[in-house]
């Protein structure tokens, strides 16, 4: 068991919480805030408890100068007082004078959020290479230091595993809480029947997380572009669909190996688009034309496979009944367009149908379809971390998780 930030002293304590607040933005315009909705609990928690709260997080990619003005954390400081109701003071640095002095004023109550921790990866990538003095810089400001920030916790950097390593009192925030709660119980621990549904573009991104619930899932549903493969494997004409042929030999290992446990869709929403058309506007291209379903074993030469049908649908739905644990990464489509996100909305609905089971959404695209699709509140939890979900469902030690001070196994403090 991982201490939380319930376990230490926070009274006049400056408290380094590293947040996930990674979210999309177009024209430095937040389109979506629900990571920073996510972290308010462990923040309020904080201030609640008479802290004074510094708050860092990374934001999008940033590789040379440029990219700096794109990818600043003030808009996401600005939402951030919207939401909590009390100011934020925003430090247009991630070191120096302006940040120390700011911390060092500091009142218990106060909040003072720092600039875009990946900032610092434009002069040797000391953020994701966790760079020694940088990690003992940030932990100089603080006491405590609380991991919020599941979306990065399968990345030693230095905003986690650097501070951490200068620091005595290292906890989980609520969030990074449930995430291991949930997802690591489902997996380690599941109750049964234990159905997980995979889906999304490649067998290769997954290949560790179906190897790994082979031996603990009694169900593995396949879905999305990734069945094209199996469908390979099987012998099967798949079109003009994704397909990994570099991993169709794997594919067929795993089909033998799962006995049965694997289960792939029956039928394919497929359409007759040029490779042109598909190269200069997919999405656009894909709207426009015209579909038709077939067997999975009869999909056209001339054809891509984009959803799966409601034969598909049928069998899906009769596998998850009575299902007490599920965990669902990747779309069963391309859910983006809407004649093609029927399979995805499918899914969330017969889950969301499900009566005492604890149901998971291992992050990424199979996230933002269930939240955009208003099933938001249907699942039992939704992660925040794309990556980091799927090397957990790997069974894979995370970093992030990993420096978080234990609890006694005696005593449990």
């Amino acid at each position: 068991m991982k201490k939380t930030i319930r376990d230490v002293e926070l009274n006049n304590k400056t408290v380094l919480i590293r947040v996930d607040f990674n979210v999309p933005m177009k024209d430095g315009v937040i389109t979506n805030d629900n990571r920073i909705v996510q972290a308010l609990p462990t923040i309020q928690y904080a201030l609640d408890h008479n802290a004074k709260v510094v708050l860092f997080s990374h934001l999008g990619r940033v590789k040379e100068e440029a990219d700096k003005a794109k990818n600043s954390l003030a808009p996401v400081a600005k939402r951030l007082e919207e939401l909590i109701h009390k100011p934020v003071t925003f430090i247009h640095a991630t070191r120096g004078k302006e940040l120390e002095e700011a911390v060092k004023n500091m009142k218990p109550q106060d909040i003072v959020m720092f600039e875009n921790t990946r900032w610092e990866d434009v002069d040797g990538k000391k953020e994701s290479k966790n760079d020694p003095d940088l990690g003992k810089y940030w932990a100089s400001l603080g006491d405590v230091f609380v991991n919020d920030a599941f979306g990065t916790a399968h990345r030693a950097h230095a905003s986690n595993a650097g501070i951490a390593a200068n620091m005595k009192d290292v906890v989980a925030g609520f969030l990074m809480e449930k995430e291991i709660k949930f997802i690591g119980e489902a997996v380690d621990n599941p109750q049964r029947p234990f159905v997980a549904i995979l889906g999304g573009a490649k067998v290769s991104d997954k290949i560790s997380v179906i190897e790994n619930l082979l031996n603990k899932a009694d169900k593995i549903l396949i879905c999305g572009a990734m069945a094209y493969t199996f469908y390979k494997a099987k012998g099967w004409e798949v079109g003009t669909s994704k397909c990994e042929n570099d991993y169709v030999e794997f594919a067929k290992s795993l089909l033998e190996k799962a006995q049965g446990k694997i289960v792939l869709p029956c039928d394919v929403v497929c359409v007759k688009v040029s490779d042109e058309d598909a190269q200069n506007d997919f999405f656009g291209a894909i709207a426009k034309a015209e579909a038709h379903t077939y067997p999975s074993n009869a999909i056209p030469s001339d054809q891509m496979g984009l959803d799966c049908g409601e034969a598909t649908i049928a069998l899906f739905k009769k596998e998850l009944e009575g299902a007490k644990t599920v965990v669902w990464n990747g779309p069963a489509g391309v859910f983006e367009v809407e004649k093609f996100a029927k399979g995805t909305k499918a899914i969330c609905q017969a889950i969301s149908e499900l009566k005492d089971a604890t149901t998971i959404i291992g992050g990424g695209d199979s996230a933002s379809a269930a939240i955009s699709m208003g099933y938001e509140d249907k699942f039992t939890h939704i992660s925040t971390g794309g990556g980091a979900s799927l090397e957990y469902l790997e069974g894979k030690e995370l970093p992030g998780v990993a420096i978080i001070n234990d609890k006694c196994c005696c005593c449990g403090k």
